[in-house]
């Protein structure tokens, strides 16, 4: 089992680069969007509760979490932020164990940008940031989540910094074909 780890801020690339990986070992890789599980937790009644009790009633909006109303209270403030993982993380940390557990024998790309604050970091066979310039990750995240550009720097304040001598590659840019000659060395 190979673990690849992909960090970045908002707009970096992560799941772009995620989706690369996968296309050159198809079936042989499988690619966790750990924002994707995040969200699936949501959907749990002991989360429901919680996040209620911490941020008030209004998260909920009819029998599903409000993610809207949750994401902007959450990318306002790290503190806030660092609540929610506390709530969700323990139920994203059983699904994240589940599918390893499951593909033991393939490649599997963790994707999240607090990737480097859990267990899985550690267990990263290989570490990529991916240090995009901020006005391209605007761009790509305006975009791509039908957002204002107001929306992505109140997003930005919940970002984080990471420390480069943590990751075995840091990008700053790249093409398709750049990752693909990158991926194809590993």
């Amino acid at each position: 089992m190979i673990i690849i780890g992909i960090c970045g801020n908002s707009g970096s690339g992560k799941s772009t680069l995620s989706k690369t990986i996968k296309n050159i070992y198809h079936d042989e890789c499988v690619h966790l969007e750990i924002d994707k599980i995040a969200h699936q937790v949501l959907t749990i009644k002991e989360v429901k509760d919680e996040l209620i009790k911490s941020f008030g009633k209004n998260t909920i909006k009819g029998k599903n979490v409000d993610r809207k109303y949750l994401g902007d209270l959450v990318f306002n403030s790290r503190e806030k932020m660092k609540k929610l993982t506390d709530i969700t993380w323990q139920y994203m940390q059983i699904e994240i164990d589940k599918i390893i557990e499951e593909n033991k024998n393939k490649i599997i790309i963790l994707d999240w940008i607090l990737l480097c604050e859990t267990k899985y970091f550690e267990m990263c066979n290989i570490k990529i940031l991916l240090d995009v310039p901020y006005e391209i990750r605007k761009t790509r995240a305006v975009k791509r989540d039908n957002i204002t550009n107001e929306a992505f720097d109140t997003r930005e304040k919940a970002s984080k910094n990471f420390d480069k001598n943590l990751f075995d590659y840091c990008i700053e840019s790249y093409t398709e074909e750049t990752i693909k000659r990158m991926v194809l060395k590993i």
